[in-house]
């Protein structure tokens, strides 16, 4: 079996990201994954960094998401693109959860920075949405977003197994909202 953690990032508690994220739970029940999930809106992130930026902070929700992160195979991360990136929300999870320690460690060496990786053998997928069309985004802007999710994920050892955006959301309307829906739910059940 296997385990899945889906990370809603989107700030907007009734969202179009809730939506796609319940889609893909629900593909994935159907293959028989176990499910987790995180809503970042409801998260706990603490107090705030120490000084050093490594120690943890006293939050349970950041202790009980590097729990599962520990526990999963499998990391979907579903959320809107604002400003060609992921909303900072997205992006200060990662900065108090994935820290040294748990995600990577430095390895001293006083001519090269050079870490080990202690998320090797996960996968992830991002699932986002814009308002500009997705080709627009990857082929003109370069796919910015995608790229430090990317580029993250990758650098604490977790292997990126897909990419998936859907856009313009802004003048989509709910046949095409719909329809999308139906895909994210097939990509839950392929595990993807």
């Amino acid at each position: 079996m296997k385990n899945i953690l889906i990370i809603n990032g989107n700030p907007v508690k009734e969202s179009y990201s809730m939506a796609l994220a319940d889609a893909y739970r629900k593909g994935a029940e159907k293959s028989g994954a176990e499910i987790k999930m995180i809503s970042l809106i409801d998260f706990d992130f603490g107090t705030p960094f120490l000084k050093d930026f490594k120690t943890p902070n006293d939050s349970e929700d950041l202790k009980k998401a590097q729990e599962l992160i520990a526990w999963s195979h499998h990391i979907v991360w579903v959320y809107p693109t604002w400003w060609y990136l992921p909303p900072a929300l997205v992006k200060a999870f990662i900065e108090h959860v994935f820290l040294p320690g748990f995600a990577f460690k430095y390895k001293s060496n006083p001519n090269r920075v050079a870490w080990d990786s202690y998320l090797t053998g996960k996968t992830t997928h991002f699932i986002a949405t814009m308002d500009a069309p997705p080709f627009f985004y990857r082929l003109f802007i370069g796919n910015p977003g995608g790229k430090a999710m990317k580029n993250t994920m990758t650098f604490c050892g977790i292997k990126v197994s897909k990419q998936t955006y859907f856009g313009s959301l802004k003048v989509s309307d709910e046949t095409k909202r719909k329809k999308w829906l139906q895909q994210v739910e097939t990509l839950g059940e392929k595990l993807i």
